[in-house]
């Protein structure tokens, strides 16, 4: 049977196009680093890999939710500690001003004090972030937490323009947790503190007198059950930090083993791939050797 030239050199291009091919396939998984270049080439390990890929997108996100998170309750638990602390001394003046003892000018020495601290609280109360977010008025982001009214009788001076909604912070797989605290107790105790501060200023005051005094235990039993709340909820942010910090190292966990999977399904073995790389090279080589000799052959060498 005879070849034609044109058969014979289609014939061999054809040859060593696929051995090319096959040697820069190898080249370009040993330089990658992938088992695989196309999905083709194993659909279902490709579709094992594209799972662990998006679950590994969504752990990071909720490993940066959990991040953030953390430093806002962080923030948030600093911020109801300064006002605890403003609370308690506030009610150590109110317990020494309602001494019988004390004079109408310790009493009013007393009162100049407790508005520092009144202040205090309405500021950290309306503190902001960075971008100008109301940390405590709930999903109302925008607006005060406690708004003051100077023109408004004492006793409703203060009042509480938030709302108790919480924002919910993705941390898990179906699993949420509050980035805030709302305070709407805070402003009734401003009001009471207010109407106290304003009893205790009056010159000549008397501790003694029932309706005086009523304005003093009235705002010491807010004090305590304000200060019994805030309590509460330091307490609660400390311990959804402790499950803020378990959940993080559970994702950490899972996604190591995710990215050891992923290595497992599409690393290439280069033990495997040399071996390989040595076959096609060795294939593009030989062919091209025949090839040059055979193309040299001419039937008048058989004469």
């Amino acid at each position: 049977m005879r070849i034609s030239s044109t058969q014979y050199h289609t014939t061999m291009n054809t040859a060593l196009q696929k051995a090319s091919s096959r040697l820069e396939d190898i080249l370009q998984k040993m330089a990658s680093g992938q088992k695989y270049s196309l999905p083709s080439e194993h659909p279902v390990t490709t579709v094992r890999m594209s799972r662990l890929y998006r679950e590994e997108a969504a752990l990071d996100q909720y490993r940066e939710n959990i991040g953030a998170l953390q430093n806002r309750l962080t923030q948030n638990e600093v911020y109801l500690t300064s006002m605890t602390n403003d609370m308690l001394s506030a009610r150590d003046l109110l317990v020494w001003a309602a001494d019988g003892a004390n004079t109408s000018e310790d009493v009013a020495a007393m009162a100049g004090s407790l508005r520092p601290l009144l202040d205090s609280l309405f500021y950290v109360a309306n503190t902001t972030d960075a971008e100008g977010r109301y940390l405590f008025s709930g999903t109302l982001v925008g607006a005060p937490t406690i708004t003051y009214d100077s023109a408004a009788a004492v006793g409703a001076r203060y009042s509480f323009t938030g709302n108790t909604e919480l924002q919910q912070v993705a941390v898990g797989p179906g699993v949420t947790q509050p980035a805030n605290t709302t305070l709407p107790e805070i402003a009734g105790l401003l009001n009471d503190l207010d109407r106290a501060l304003t009893t205790l200023q009056i010159p000549g005051v008397d501790v003694d007198d029932p309706a005086t005094r009523a304005e003093i235990v009235g705002a010491l039993d807010t004090l305590d059950v304000v200060i019994e709340s805030i309590g509460g909820r330091i307490a609660g942010l400390g311990g959804a930090q402790n499950i803020l910090a378990t959940m993080e190292t559970g994702h950490a966990n899972v996604s190591l083993a995710n990215k050891q999977a992923a290595l497992t399904l599409g690393q290439l073995d280069y033990a495997d791939a040399a071996v390989k790389l040595n076959g096609f090279s060795t294939a593009v080589q030989a062919t091209q050797k025949a090839y040059a000799e055979v193309s040299k052959l001419s039937l008048f060498n058989a004469l």
